[in-house]
């Protein structure tokens, strides 16, 4: 089992829109709901993710799928 960055996608939304969250070999990738993709660093990342994590955002929804590779 491979557990590194580049194994996981997390998705953030609500009900009407999903962004998604990936490493490629050049780093990470926000992809918006409306399909256009934006390079980002770890802390851009921890940035969108924490806040949904801690509830300020309550109605933002936080999935992680892990890609078998």
């Amino acid at each position: 089992m491979k557990l590194t960055n580049d194994s996981y996608t997390i998705f953030i939304g609500t009900k009407n829109f999903t962004e998604r969250y990936y490493r490629d070999k050049k780093g990470w990738v926000k992809m918006s709901a409306r399909g256009k993709t934006f390079r980002m660093t770890a802390e851009q990342v921890l940035n969108h993710l924490l806040p949904a994590l801690s509830g300020i955002k309550p109605n933002l929804a936080v999935k992680v799928d892990y890609n078998k590779k």
